[in-house]
Formats: C-alpha cells, structure tokens, sequence
C-alpha cells in the first residue's frame, strides 16, 4: 500500500509548506472537509498571520526611527505636558497608561529623565522599588493600567461542533433521501407507514452527529485544557517587601520583576538595576543582534528574551498596549503541524475512500440495472408508480450508505483522538506536550540524550565535601560545620564567605513568616547554605562590598566571576566554576592564616588529585578563587588568570529513585541512552554508572576530546558514546546531528539552559525541564518534563507507542468492517437485487466502526509489554503484513457465515411463514454486528493470543462495548419499524453472539499463521525497526 502513499510522507519535524500542501492537494475523497482539516493547519491563514506578524514587525522598527526622530524635534522645541486624566489622578497614580506605555515603545530615554527616571516613575505609579506592589492595590492597578493578557479567539461552542458532523456531504444527501422518502411515502402508504423509512434515516442520521460531536467537543476540552498549560509563565517578582512566584497573568504596572537569563521579558518596563544584561528583540523587531539594557538603554519590551546576565525591571506597560500583545492575536493563527500519522491515514483514508466509492457506484448501477431488466421482463417497463420511485430511491440511499461505511474518515480523526488522549493522561503524569506530533514520534525514538544534573539526580543539592588549607573535610550537618569553623581562621573564614556571598547570582531573602529562603540555581543555593551554616550573613556581607561588573555563569564559559569594590576602595575579582577550569587560572593558594602563597606544580598535581576523587565519589566539583587588583582603573575587566584559590568543593545530587529501573527498561526496549553533561568526567561516569547507562564496552568522552575528532574518526565512536562530559551546548547539537543523519536515529534530547535551544530544535524530539528550564529552552522543545524526572521521559515514550499501537489496532478493526460491508453489499446486490444491510442498519454499523471504534481502541492506556519491543523504524509500513493477514482472515470468515445464513438461513433455521424475511435479514445485520464487537476485542492485540489482558484497566473500551450492546438491543427488540427489523427469540439471539464469538478461536488461529518477517529496516545497533510474532506488543 505504501506505494500509493508516497505523496503522504511528512517528516517529524519542520515540515516544508510544498510537503504540506502536496498532501492536502492528494486528498480527493472527502465527506465532510470541514471537520477532516479542522485540526490540521490551515495554510491560508498562517501565511496571513505571517504577513500581519512582519507587518507589525516592520511598523515598530520604522515607528521607533520616526518616533525617536519626532523626540528630538519635540525636545528642540519643547514638549507638551500631557494632562493626566480624572480617571487616573482620582486612584492616585501621577501618569496616564498611554504616556508609559508611548515612552518605552518609543525607547524616550529623555521621556524618562522628564519624569525623574525609574524612580520617578515608581513614585508616579505609586510603588516602592525595595517593597514592590502591595496586594491590596492590585484591582486599581488593573482597572486604570490594564490586565496582562491578550485577546484571544474565543472557544468553540457544542453547537458549532455539530454543525462541523452535518456538514458531512454523505449525510446531508441521506437527509433529502429520508425527506423524499417521507414525502412520496405518505400519499402511498399512509400515516404512519409511510414515514417510517424517512424517519429511520433521519434518527439514525441525529444518532451519528450527536456522538460524533460529542466526542469532537470531549477532543476540544481537552486540547483546551493543554493549551492552557502551555501557556502558563511564572516569574519571580518583589511584592508586599518579599519574593514571591506568580503568574505573568497577574502581572501589574509597578511590579518588580526579577530576570535571568533564558528568562522571557513579561511586560513593557524599564531596568532598575542589572548586571551583563543581553536582550534578544528579534521576536519583535527581526534585528538578531542582541541589546545591551542598562541605565543609558534602560527598556524592556515584552515578548522579547534574556539571553544574558540578570537584573530587576519596573512594570510599566501590560497587556494589549503592548507590541508583543498585538503579536499574540497573530500567533495562534493557522495552528499546528499535522503529525505524519495523521498524514497517512489520510492517505489511507482517500485510497480505500475511492475504492469504496467505485463499490458503491457499481452496487447502484447493479441494483438499478436488475430492477429495469425485471421491469422489462414483467413488461411493465412503462408502467411506473409512486413505489417504484421509492424502490430507486431507496437503492441511491444504500449507495451513497455504502459511501458512508467505505470511507473511512475516522481514520485521520482517530490519530488526533488518541494524542488528545494520550497528551491529557501525560499531562497528569507531569509530562506537558506541546506538539502533537511529539507524542507520536517519542514512541519511534531509539536513543535518549539526557542531562544528568536534576533529571538523572534530584537536583537538591548540599555541599559534602570540601578542601581548605590543604585538609579535606566530610560535611554531615551542622556539627561537621562548627568543627570546621573552630579549625580555619576568622581571615580565611571572612575571604571565604566573601567568595559565596559576593559572587553568585542567587540570592537570601525573607518570606512572607520571615523566614530565610534561597532563591536561585540548586548549585548556588547549596553554597549559600554552606555560607549561611559556616554563620555568614548574606545581606551584611553585600551592603559592605559594592559590586562593579558580573559575568554571569553560562555553559560556554562554565565559571561565573564578578568585580566588587572594597570598602578601602581596591577592587576584588571573585571566580567560581569548574574546578580544572578555575584551577588553571590560580597560580596562589589561601594558607591557614589566610595569605595568598604561590601554588607549587606539586600542590596542582595533590589538588587535582582530590578533584578527581571528589568526583569519583559523585560528587560535583567546584572551585572558588579570589584576586586583589593593583590598578583601581580597570573596572571593565576582570581578569582570567593570577587568582589565589580558597576551596574545593564537592556537592552530593543523589541520583533519583527510580532512574536505575527506568535506563533498564529503556534498553530492553531498544532505547540507547547517552548522557551529555557539563559536569567533571569522573563524577559522570560515577553517576552513569550508578544509573546503569555507562556499562562495559561503553565509551566516556569529554567534549574538548570529542570536538577534536574529525567525521570519519566520529563515525568510529559515536555509537559507542554512554557518557559525554564537560560539553558544550554545541557539542550536543553534534551528538544528535550525527546520530540522526549518519545513523537514522530518532533522537529525544534534553535541555534546560537557553544554549540548549539548537539541540531541542534539532532533535526529533526535545525535551524541556520544567523546574530547571528556561523559558527560551522550553519554547524550543516539543515535549516540557514539569518533574525534571528521567523516568516521566520513559513515560512519554511508553505512551508514544501506546498511540502507534492504538492507532494500527483500530485501523485493522475498521479495514475489517469496510472490506466486509462493501463485499457483502456488493456481491447481495450483484445475486438477489437487495442490499441485506439497510441505509438505518448500515449507519448504525458506520458509528459502531467509526466513533465508537475509535474511542475504544484509540485511547486503551499502554502497558510494560509495550516496553520490551524494539522501536518502530522511521520507514516501516505502518499497515504491516500481521495485521493484513487478520484483515483478511476475519473478512473471509465473516462473508462466508453472512453468506451462508442470506442462502441457506431459512432451511438451517428452520424459518417458515410470512415473516422469516424479515426474521432472516434481521439475524443477519445482529450476527453481523456481533462479528463486528468480538473483532474488536480480537483487536486489542495484533499478534499475542491473549486479548484480555488489562481490559478492566480500559474502562473506555468496557463502556463502549456494554453501551454498543445495549443500544444494539433496542434497536432489533423496539425500533423495528425504524431499522426494519423484527424481534428474535433468545436462541437466535444466542446463535448471533455464538457466531460473533467464534470470530476469537479464528483469531488464535490466524495468530498462529507464520507471517514473512521484513528484515529491511534493521538498525545499525542491531534492532529490527518492526519485530513480529510472539514479541509484537
């Protein structure tokens, strides 16, 4: 089948616009267009979006020339003081939202000056830039300055979801039929024998929109409720005197927002205070140089990212008089990539689409032609009546039913149903998917590129270990600390609280009771509380030093220094990181009466030494080191080398609970995972193996090692790489570019730093952390893991392949009902003249097959099985050669028992009388029915025999199946003169649920039939992309 579907094939990721449209322009055979593409992008609309988004783009960069221009000439000639409005002086505040939001959109730094610089502003906005906002003002804040929140498109309501299922072409054609039915029967047959038929259809027609938008709207909610999770940025802010987390959604002019690098800016403001601040304003002005924010360039525009640095900014422009806010109209217009699964089954869907329409162009002319050649027969071929009419009518509407069952939309809406379903029980399990197709493809992914630092480990951090004055010392509670602060002197202790305190980018601030907390990175925050125990004071510490220049830590550099002014006005340079990185810049050590001594080679060789068994032992390296500067003038450098070393320090990040059983079971599921760290080699490799990824034979490389090699000598070692150390963000963009280009692997990657953002965008999926991740990381990834937790990524991919599983069970139960009902239709009406399946019966049947199926099997959580499978390779036919053989098996089954029973029913059953007919056609669509709900069952498992296991866990599927029967019930027992069906005796009842069962021991059969293996798409490590036999989940 592949062969017809080349125009079908999409790639995981960044697909072109050629690609997507070529699938859309391949698709021929649609019944309803409207709600076939309602979740696929609509191209016309993104391109308008695109165009609207460089509009604005293009109106904010010429706006800021102009209005900096007109500035000048204004500041020339003098300004006009703007009136402030009733509205505004009446709540207190001293400047109009307008005014604000005009000053920093137009970057009016003489604007500002005007208004008495940021803390003029605070006072006009009645905040205090040490206390923040108080809570209690924030409604006046809103009511005069705005809400942080952009319009949005309004959601759809239930009843558009059931205008989207009438507009299926099929069914609004069926409604004419039953209307004309009820028209000509009437005057024919009489109230209210006349309009049964009609009205039949019409029930039937009501019963299949009303389902089908229901679970349409259920789909909706869900995606709904992810989409408000998306959506949800935290931000740190200063509020009520403390710093506390809230909503970029609460955010109000005159808060105090804390920035970090990676961080995305919330709100229009103006800088407070900072230090290496880089701005990212490409998202709004396409300018890909970043912008240097300080008192001279002191605003911030929201939507825009911190690439460097840190700082505090004022909140002065929120909402929709932002850029950014009329931005955000745009962004969501065109939606999201189709997934390529869903571009297959739409491949699939049109090709069995045009096959089923040619049956049923075949089935009324078959039907037609029988009838006029009988009328022609009887010569009363020019003697026509009000029945006649009928009769013809009735063979369009089983034709255009046959159109209905055979084209099997459901298909493509099943793919968004099962990630619908799938997405939202990940979402519970701390798992935030932002794009559908990762979902789908995590349960293709045959290698894990993971951090170690807080998804390996938990990420709460505490010094150990440390090594001062040449003496290690084991740290266990406050006791080891008292000892250690009875055995160094006051002098060593004083420059060693200043090496923590003054140089880190975390801070010590009360809480709401009062109390200490610490906020900032896990390593830092370790070391303040190693500070705080030793009895430093981290406030007294930095109102004593003034700090003249930070660089801050990033991956590139893997060290943070900062200058700071002392109070005899000599300046200090402070520098921790690595520890052979800072190390190598240290030519002095600090002695137990705290003078700097020159470092001997030996004393190097015994430091190393202690590094390297620090990080044996697990344990985190860092150094921290000091310099006095001679020159007092040179505040804008500070230097790389001439430091005098203070500590070695090892920090313990026990690995998590759990990680060990999870890398186990990523192996036997043919998942190879890697570990890519900027940590010490020795304390990776410790840590790799404790979490079982590092085993024998695998390799251990730094990344200075790693980047040294050239292709052909990289095409050598890649697959045997476990562990990758002190790399650099680009090295991991390497890793995962060779793997998925020489190797054909699909690669899963996580990252939390913002230089992380190429390696998430390369990958075929990226993996984000919730907890540790930056905002710029985040938005770069396809899957957010909110737990940072190795083992929630396991869950993802389990349920990756719960979806790919899922998709190809439901896909053979409905290949199996088309196959059936067109052959049987057909061939009935090629031998007797009549269809055995009304267009009522035949509806039902479509529903059974279609909406229900698929809420069934498309949503059955996965199991462990699933996870002792190899993964399913990227060039895999997706309908394989197993489920062809039960496709076929269960058809040739079927037709030979409905076959049997329309021949020889009457004879074998024993039936007599006026009304064995209609007993006869009756216990052909239950039999059939039942055939259809035991093959569902069988379906639960393409290839093992047993098709119970954890069916109870499915409480879907078990609702669907008992309602399915119960309606089933009342439609052959009481809706008789709407499905033309009469009443059977419990032992044909009994004889129809017989012959639906027997379907299970066809099953075991066919299961048995040995099915040719394609070996074509064996992995280079060995794995076979698609196993069959007893080893298929």
């Amino acid at each position: 089948m592949d062969k017809y579907l080349k125009d079908f094939d999409l790639p995981h990721k960044h697909s072109s616009e050629a690609a997507l449209r070529r699938w859309r322009s391949a698709v021929t055979i649609v019944k309803n267009r409207r709600r076939r593409f309602r979740d696929v992008a609509n191209l016309a609309k993104r391109s308008e979006a695109e165009q609207q988004k460089l509009k604005i783009k293009e109106n904010l960069r010429v706006a800021f020339f102009v209005q900096k221009a007109a500035l000048q000439f204004i500041d020339a000639s003098g300004r006009v003081e703007h009136r402030l409005s009733e509205e505004t002086r009446d709540a207190g505040f001293g400047i109009d939202p307008d005014v604000l939001a005009s000053m920093v959109r137009g970057h009016d730094i003489i604007g500002l000056k005007v208004h008495g610089g940021v803390e003029g502003l605070a006072r006009k906005v009645r905040v205090s830039l040490d206390e923040g906002v108080k809570s209690c003002d924030i409604p006046m804040r809103q009511k005069i300055y705005g809400l942080n929140r952009y319009t949005e498109k309004p959601s759809r309501t239930f009843l558009m979801f059931v205008w989207d299922a009438l507009l299926d072409l099929t069914l609004i054609i069926l409604i004419i039929c039953a209307v004309i039915s009820i028209g000509v029967g009437l005057p024919t047959e009489g109230w209210p024998e006349g309009m049964y038929e009609g009205v039949g259809i019409l029930v039937s027609i009501f019963l299949v929109v009303l389902v089908t938008a229901i679970s349409d709207y259920r789909q909706s909610l869900q995606f709904r409720d992810l989409d408000k999770e998306k959506k949800k940025i935290f931000v740190q802010v200063t509020r009520d005197g403390y710093r506390q987390k809230i909503s970029i959604y609460d955010l109000v002019v005159g808060d105090i927002v804390h920035l970090s690098i990676g961080d995305q800016v919330p709100a229009d403001g103006v800088f407070i205070l900072g230090y290496c601040l880089l701005i990212d304003e490409s998202s709004l002005s396409g300018e890909s140089e970043p912008v240097h924010v300080s008192e001279e360039k002191p605003f911030f525009l929201s939507g825009t990212k911190v690439t460097d640095g840190s700082g505090k900014m004022l909140v002065t422009t929120v909402g929709m008089r932002t850029e950014w806010g009329r931005l955000m109209e745009t962004l969501t217009e065109g939606g999201d990539d189709e997934t390529p699964l869903q571009v297959k089954l739409n491949g699939v869907a049109t090709l069995i689409g045009k096959i089923g329409l040619a049956f049923a162009v075949l089935t009324l002319v078959v039907l037609v032609v029988r009838f006029l050649v009988e009328k022609a027969l009887h010569k009363e071929f020019t003697d026509w009546s009000s029945s006649d009419a009928l009769t013809l009518l009735n063979y369009f509407a089983i034709a255009v039913t046959i159109v209905v069952v055979a084209v099997p939309e459901g298909l493509p809406l099943a793919v968004t149903l099962s990630l619908a379903f799938a997405m939202k029980k990940l979402m519970n399990d701390k798992a935030l998917v932002r794009h559908l197709s990762a979902c789908e493809t995590m349960g293709s992914a045959t290698c894990i590129c993971t951090d170690k630092t807080g998804t390996l480990t938990t990420n709460h951090m505490v010094v150990h270990k440390i090594w001062i004055c040449g003496k290690a010392e084991e740290l266990e509670g406050s006791k080891s600390t008292d000892i250690l602060k009875s055995t160094i002197s006051v002098k060593v202790s004083s420059i060693l609280l200043q090496a923590i305190f003054q140089n880190t980018s975390s801070e010590v601030v009360k809480d709401k009771d009062g109390k200490n907390i610490i906020i900032g990175t896990p390593t830092e925050s370790a070391l303040l509380e190693f500070g705080l125990l030793l009895g430093g004071n981290f406030d007294a510490e930095r109102k004593e030093y003034k700090i003249v220049k930070v660089e801050p830590f990033n991956s590139i550099k893997k060290k943070m220094s900062v200058l700071v002014a002392l109070p005899d006005g000599r300046l200090r340079a402070f520098c921790k990181g690595a520890s052979e990185i800072i190390l190598s810049m240290c030519d002095k050590i600090v002695d137990h009466d705290g003078k700097s001594i020159p470092l001997s080679e030996v004393q190097v060789s015994e430091i190393t030494d202690i590094i390297n068994g620090f990080a044996s032992e697990a344990l985190r390296t860092l150094c921290l080191a000091f310099k006095d500067m001679d020159d007092t003038s040179d505040e804008n450098n500070i230097p790389i080398y001439g430091y005098t070393l203070v500590i070695v320090v090892g920090i313990k990040d026990p690995v998590r609970p759990g990680v060990k059983d999870a890398v186990q079971t990523c192996l036997a599921a043919g998942i190879t995972v890697r570990m890519v760290t900027g940590d010490n080699i020795y304390t990776a490799k410790a840590i790799a193996k404790e979490c079982g990824i590092l085993t024998e034979g695998g390799l251990a490389i730094e990344g200075s090692e790693f980047r040294s090699k050239s292709l052909e000598e990289m095409k050598e070692i890649i697959p045997k790489i476990q562990v990758m150390a002190r790399s650099l963000p680009l090295d991991k963009h390497t890793l995962v570019t060779h793997l998925r280009k020489l190797y054909g692997e699909v690669v899963a990657v996580t990252g939390d730093g913002t230089n992380d953002a190429p390696a998430l965008h390369e990958a075929d999926i990226g993996l984000a952390m919730g907890i540790a991740g930056t905002e710029v990381a985040k938005e770069n990834a396809d899957v957010i893991i909110m737990d940072d937790n190795f083992s929630t990524i396991v869950n993802v991919a389990k349920w990756g392949r719960a979806v790919y599983i899922n998709i190809q069970k439901f896909v053979q139960f409905q290949l199996t009902v088309n196959v059936v009902a067109l052959v049987i239709n057909f061939v009935s009406a090629c031998i007797s003249g009549s269809a055995p399946l009304t267009a009522v019966q035949l509806l039902w049947v479509n529903l059974i097959m279609d909406t229900l199926g698929a809420l069934a099997l498309a949503t059955e959580p996965p199991n462990d099985a699933l996870m002792k499978r190899p993964p399913v390779g990227r060039s895999v036919s997706f309908i394989t050669r197993t489920m062809w053989r039960n496709i076929i098996g269960q058809s040739i089954y079927q037709l030979i028992i409905i076959g049997v029973i329309s021949v020889y029913g009457k004879r074998l059953l024993r039936l007599s009388g006026s009304d064995a007919s209609e007993i006869i056609d009756t216990f052909i669509f239950n039999t059939f029915v039942f055939c259809q709900l035991f093959n569902e069952i069988n379906s639960r498992d393409i290839e093992k025999i047993n098709i119970f296991r954890g069916i109870f866990d499915s409480w879907v599927f078990i609702i669907v199946m008992v309602c399915t029967v119960g309606f089933q019930i009342i439609i052959v027992e009481f809706l008789g003169t709407f499905a033309s069906t009469v009443p059977l005796s419990w032992q044909l009842w009994l004889l129809s649920i017989l012959i639906g069962a027997v379907g299970m021991p066809v099953a075991v059969v066919l299961k048995c039939l040995p099915v040719e293996t394609d070996t074509s798409s064996i992995q280079h490590d060995g794995y076979e992309a698609l196993p069959s036999g007893s080893e298929q989940a």
